[in-house]
């Protein structure tokens, strides 16, 4: 079984930030989201992983993996030139991949839980494929499955006007070789992409089976601004614990599950978790809410903040109230005027805002 990451595409849906950041490296609770997938991969006991990447963001992408080292896997990092599709991705590496069985992740997309269970569901299954679905509130969003009563897959249908059901795709699959024949059958949809869930169909259609494994825990597809906020709400609420490595002075008080990384520094400031202080951080005379996350080397004096992720390096100062926000790297966001207004941000690296 090998495992096969999409970290490349564009990352429309996040611009300004993901013009100089790839989607997939944005961080929730201080880890980048590609490191929680790999983490899956890697606890389901896969040893061979390959990473499509992108010509913008790739090195970016390669620099945090660093050769799999930390995973202990061997990694190979197969460039795609244009995000034509998932199943072009496939096909991109299909000297990778071989003949063997393989799991796709989606960079971006986070899991409550990992796919080791619904690897050895395949396995016994003796499926040519397994897709994870989730139930949703509007399905008509997304791409549904139709199943029999054996959880098989009948049909797949792309945003439907009438959902057959409300379980929706996620963006992890696990493919035998067969996928290979069932991509080489289909032809780009009207985007003018290859698209995953044809193949599905088209290996359905061939009479193979397609078996499905419906998640009871949280998925997050993590494409936008307020689906980061999310992601970074459920994660920080789950697994962030009280962890005091940097140095917190007397008339500071933090309350609940805080973690404050080594070498910063709190000085008259109230936190309250779930939240957490990354490396030579420091926070003076301000409030950070729960649900915040905040990168390594960030300054922030005078100001309030909760429920907002704020990357490496930015500084705020006299910012009476920032909320629902995320915040890119070396960004400068300071408040001169004694207006009281909240305010709601999605501020690229490198800006300055005066307000």
């Amino acid at each position: 079984m090998k495992a096969l990451v999409l970290s490349g595409g564009k990352g429309t849906r996040l611009r300004p930030l993901t013009y100089t950041i790839a989607k997939q490296l944005v961080p929730v609770a201080n880890k980048p989201i590609l490191g929680y997938v790999i983490d899956h991969i890697r606890d389901a006991g896969i040893k061979e992983l390959g990473v499509i990447i992108s010509p913008e963001t790739g090195n970016e992408v390669k620099r945090y993996i660093d050769g799999g080292r930390k995973w202990g896997m061997r990694v190979s990092f197969i460039p795609q030139a244009e995000p034509l599709g998932l199943a072009h991705a496939v096909n991109t590496a299909r000297d990778f991949l071989g003949n063997d069985d393989f799991v796709m992740y989606l960079g971006d997309n986070l899991l409550s839980r990992g796919v080791k269970d619904a690897l050895k569901k395949f396995t016994r299954d003796r499926a040519q494929a397994l897709i994870f679905l989730k139930e949703v509130a509007d399905p008509k969003q997304f791409g549904v499955a139709k199943l029999d009563d054996r959880g098989h897959i009948l049909r797949l249908i792309e945003k439907p006007k009438r959902p057959p059901s409300n379980l929706a795709l996620v963006g992890v699959y696990v493919f035998s070789k067969e996928i290979h024949k069932a991509i080489a059958r289909i032809k780009p949809s009207f985007r003018g992409e290859l698209e995953i869930t044809d193949a599905i169909q088209e290996l359905i259609d061939m009479g193979y089976r397609v078996t499905s494994e419906t998640l009871d825990g949280w998925w997050l597809d993590t494409g936008k601004k307020d689906s980061i906020l999310e992601a970074n709400t459920v994660v920080l609420d789950e697994y962030v614990q009280r962890e005091i490595k940097g140095s917190v002075d007397a008339s500071s008080r933090l309350t609940g599950r805080v973690t404050v990384e080594k070498g910063a520094v709190i000085r008259n400031s109230i936190i309250r978790g779930p939240a957490i202080v990354g490396k030579e951080t420091e926070i003076a005379n301000s409030f950070i809410g729960p649900f915040t996350s905040i990168g390594d080397s960030v300054t922030i004096l005078d100001s309030v903040i909760e429920h907002s992720v704020i990357l490496n390096n930015a500084f705020l100062s006299g910012i009476e109230r920032l909320e629902d926000s995320l915040v890119g790297k070396n960004t400068r966001v300071i408040r001169e005027s004694a207006r009281h207004k909240a305010l709601r941000l999605m501020v690229g690296d490198d800006s300055t805002i005066e307000v």
